[in-house]
This record gives C-alpha cells, structure tokens and sequence, in this order.
C-alpha cells in the first residue's frame, strides 16, 4: 500500500469510524519503523552508539531533550515531544538533565504520562525514582532480602552526628551524595567530626558501611554487571589503587564472568527497582559474598565496551525494541 493510499484510508478512519478500514491502517502502520526518542542532556558517545544501533535495527531515532518537552492538553496525546507530530513508540532514557525540583518533577512526569498512554519507557520513571534516590534504592534492596551493606539515611546534622559516633566505632562509614554518579562527592568518614555542614550535605546524609578490601588485596575492587531484560549482558571488575573504583575516576575495567551468586545477586536488584536495564554494582564483603553496593538505572557502559567483544549498544537496543513488540502483544 502506497502512503497516499494509506493517508486516505486514516481520513477514512477518522470521518467515518470505518471498521474495515481502521484494520487496514493498522496493519499498514505496524509495518512502519519503530519510532523511538533518546532523551538526553547531551549527545555523548552513548548517545551516539544507542541511536546508530537502533538505526541499524530498522528503527528510527531521534535525540531529544527533556527539558524541550511540554504537557499540552489540546493535543490529543496531552504532550508535545519535539521532532514527533504523534506519540513515539519507544522512549529510551539516558538523562534527565539538570534543573530545578519543579523541572526535574515535570520531565519525569512527561514519562509517567507516556508509559500511560501505553508508550514502552526504558527505563520508566518509576524505576528511575527508584534508582536515582539512593536512600529509597537502599530500602527497597533490603525489602527484597539482597545483601547490601548497612545504611543510615538522616536530615538533619544531630542525627548524623548520632549514627557516626554509633557506627564508626565498628569501621568508616561513606557518605553519598543522595542524587549522584561515577564517584562523585564520595567522603570516607571515619568519625563525626569529619561530617559536612548541613548545607554542604544538601540537607540529607547518606551513610553507608565502607566494605574494606580483604587482607592482603593489592588495592580496591567492585564489580558492575549489565543487565538488560532479564539477563546478564557483561560484567567488569573495577580495580584502583584508591578506594573510588568508577571507571570515570581512573579504575581500570577487567571483562569477567559473573559467578552465579554474583549474577543472581545482580539479576534480583534490577528486578526490585523494576530495571528493564541496569548497572548494578557489587562488592565482596567480608565473608566473600557479594554486596549489592547501587543500581544505576541509566547505567554508561564505554568501560565495559573497552573489554567486550561485542556491541553491547546493539544488545541493549534490540532488548529495547523487544519491549514493544512485547507490550503490543
């Protein structure tokens, strides 16, 4: 069917409800490429890998940014997203982008508002909540009965204070930043006095058990496993001579195959902040059993990209795609 064709039959459709016809288009349209949106803030190298192996799919994607989206409610959809006229059918998230709390709440609602008008999200803004909030994260890791190191999260400076004297005693403790990435603004406490002003803690204190490496390891290591749909697509260690290990910050990645203890461990964290795709890392703790350190729900993989064979953006894309058909099904 030509697409003149095909535009007559959609004006059929909509001037006169025409059964036959409303068939007719929709097995024309389910012959189309998959239209898909990259939200991002920039177009970075995964950007760039993840839309010419959606291309290389049959897809169609394009880049766009969150911030450039806008609730409409004269649309029929409600939204407007640029570069799309209607709804696309696959939305893959690599960043929310930076902005104010009312900003950043609208851009995740334009998510909640596609994934209920049935538009298959990777990851939804559920799981991104869920990932991003690292004190949640925590919880939930801990609801599901994973190993994860022990945690304490307070808002206020006195509380703070009561959870270092009462921990440290036992070992360091790491603070987070409760939204952050790559190892930034990490801080190894190893007593009250060394925990930051209010202010520069943004009012939330996220502390975490520092796992120490065992006795006689050269250095520091993790692990981050890649899952994707269910399944594990790669794992690397992460070695350094500090104890930050994100590639960002100078690890050095070793490919590596999970051990089954490990790979579970991975697979039920995904599972309980509900990742279609993740970044989980892991740790030894001191009896040898992994630790369930985060769960990245918009996870980068260019260092795990350096140390395996194949292209993991094609994986991730085609479990993406897989999505849709799975949700029209």
């Amino acid at each position: 069917m030509s697409l003149l064709r095909a535009l007559g039959v959609f004006v059929a459709l909509i001037h006169h409800k025409d059964t036959k016809s409303t068939k007719i288009f929709t097995r024309f349209a389910k012959t189309l490429p998959p239209r898909v949106v990259v939200f991002t803030d920039k177009l970075d190298w995964h950007v760039e890998k993840i839309c010419h192996a959606l291309t290389r799919l049959g897809a169609k994607a394009i880049p766009a940014r969150l911030v450039d989206c806008r609730i409409d409610t004269t649309r029929n959809s409600g939204l407007a997203i640029p570069g799309f006229r209607a709804l696309p059918d696959l939305v893959v998230v690599r960043a929310i982008g930076d902005g104010s709390l009312e900003m950043i709440t609208m851009r995740l609602g334009v998510l909640h508002a596609l994934e209920a008008l049935g538009v298959s999200v990777v990851n939804n803004a559920k799981c991104i909540e869920r990932c991003t909030d690292k004190s949640m994260a925590s919880f939930l890791l801990a609801r599901a009965g994973l190993n994860t190191p022990a945690t304490f999260v307070a808002q206020n400076f006195a509380q703070a204070q009561d959870i270092a004297r009462r921990e440290c005693a036992a070992g360091p403790l790491v603070l987070k930043p409760l939204f952050g990435a790559q190892g930034w603004g990490l801080r190894l406490i190893r007593s009250e006095a060394q925990l930051p002003a209010p202010e520069e803690a943004r009012g939330v204190y996220y502390l975490q058990r520092f796992v120490a490496p065992p006795p006689g390891a050269r250095g520091y290591a993790d692990m981050r496993i890649l899952v994707s749909a269910g399944a594990i697509v790669g794992a690397m260690r992460r070695t350094s001579p500090q104890w930050i290990t994100n590639v960002r910050q100078g690890a050095r990645p070793v490919a590596v195959t999970p051990a089954p203890q490990e790979a579970d461990a991975a697979l039920r964290a995904a599972k309980a902040l509900g990742a279609h795709c993740a970044g989980v890392d892991l740790i030894a703790g001191p009896d040898g059993a992994p630790q369930v350190l985060e769960v990245n729900s918009m996870a980068g993989w260019s260092g795990l990209q350096r140390v395996t064979g194949f292209s993991i953006a094609e994986r991730l894309a085609a479990d993406a795609l897989a999505s849709v058909k799975e949700r029209g099904a």
